[in-house]
């Protein structure tokens, strides 16, 4: 049997269930260097904790983050929670030597991001990591993407389209929560799910974003409050709640190889779910996604004829495609979950190995920044904002 690596997991609702499925299933399709152990769970609420680590799969539970770093069976501390919790028990982790595994985006500002990637370098020089949640590099298709794009496939890259379409609060009767809260979320659509996609495309392409130029909008700017809240918290009457982030993003970017990028995320898209969309086109070939039809690539090779020429649909199911070969024949397609049980299976190959994961809390840094230079230019209606590369007085 391999060393064990003692897990302790913050959070239990929707990312908190998706990595307990992860931390169970991993080992069970991949051959590990180390054997996750689902050793505690934390909650506010004792007896819901409890609850979730019978349905979950945890050993024991706390309601107090804190025990974790005093536990000598917990290795590493995974933590899904709220974005404003995120750089205090990070920090707090790494300090007390756990490895972390920290949800997107990485912080709520750039300073508390930039403090993150610090203590993170720090605990590196002992051999404790630290890595962000971008699970979505995860999906075979987009690791396939990026593998076409560095063997040159399409050649220098000119356009990138990019799209993270959903619809889940189009209602304006829909109750207010937590991700409409800047002061918990750090930002509406832009952080949630315009994250992923910054990240997927400097994954992809291999290149970086330098500046941007930006649109933000709330379109639903009060809403009930859910009956948890009572009276606290309406500033727009009895029963309501301010929205005090963005509910779509749209902006221009520009990457390091001078391609041309659009970017669109919103909650307000009716009828899309979540609709991941990324086109590449670049002097040879072309490639472009579609998250709501995860397994299937579709590649434009510019070097065929052009009276055979035409988008090739490529189902990103066989063995030799990453992370492929551990699960099913080909055809039989994987799910959102899978991403998950990748990511756990990079992370320990890579703290069994001694090296740094990825991404890396400096990667999850420099898309807050990205983000950071968005919401500036949507305030200063700027035709274009640089993306600072050091902290700078009042930046988000």
């Amino acid at each position: 049997m391999p060393p064990t690596l003692g897990v302790g997991l913050i959070g239990h609702a929707f990312m908190g269930a998706a990595h307990s499925h992860a931390w169970r299933t991993a080992p069970r399709f991949f051959d590990l260097p180390l054997a996750p152990e689902l050793t505690v769970l934390v909650g506010r609420d004792a007896t819901r904790v409890a609850e979730a680590a019978g349905t979950l799969g945890w050993s024991s539970t706390e309601t107090d983050w804190r025990r974790l770093l005093e536990r000598d069976d917990v290795d590493l501390v995974d933590i899904c929670t709220p974005g404003d919790t995120h750089a205090e028990m990070a920090i707090a982790a790494l300090e007390a030597g756990k490895h972390v595994l920290c949800e997107k985006p990485l912080a709520n500002t750039v300073a508390e991001a930039e403090a993150m990637a610090a203590a993170a370098e720090r605990a590196a020089a002992s051999g404790v990591r630290a890595m962000v949640g971008f699970t979505y590099r995860r999906v075979p298709a987009i690791a396939f993407a990026r593998q076409l794009v560095a063997d040159g496939r399409l050649g220098e890259i000119r356009h990138v389209r990019a799209q993270y379409l959903q619809d889940w609060i189009a209602d304006p009767a829909a109750p207010m929560s937590w991700r409409l809260e800047k002061d918990r979320a750090g930002s509406g659509a832009l952080g949630d799910i315009g994250a992923h996609i910054v990240d997927l495309t400097q994954f992809i392409t291999g290149q970086l974003l330098t500046g941007v130029s930006a649109l933000l909008e709330t379109f639903v700017k009060k809403r009930p409050l859910p009956a948890s809240h009572g009276k606290l918290g309406g500033v727009g009457g009895e029963g309501m709640g301010e929205v005090t982030v963005d509910d779509a993003a749209v902006f221009l970017g520009r990457f390091t190889g001078g391609a041309l990028a659009t970017f669109e995320a919103t909650r307000f898209a009716l009828g899309r779910k979540n609709a991941i969309r990324i086109e590449v086109n670049g002097s040879a070939g072309s490639l472009a996604f579609d998250f709501e039809d995860m397994n299937v690539l579709h590649f434009y090779d510019g070097a065929e004829p052009a009276s055979t020429a035409g988008f090739r649909r490529i189902v990103v199911t066989e063995p030799e495609h990453p992370y492929v070969g551990a699960w099913w024949p080909a055809g039989h397609g994987l799910g959102y979950e899978h991403g998950f049980t990748h990511q756990v299976v990079d992370l320990v190959t890579a703290l069994a190995a001694g090296e740094q994961p990825t991404p890396s809390f400096a990667d999850g840094l420099q898309v807050q920044r990205v983000l950071a230079a968005v919401e500036r230019s949507a305030a200063d209606n700027s035709a274009f904002t640089e993306i600072r590369t050091t902290a700078a007085e009042g930046e988000n």
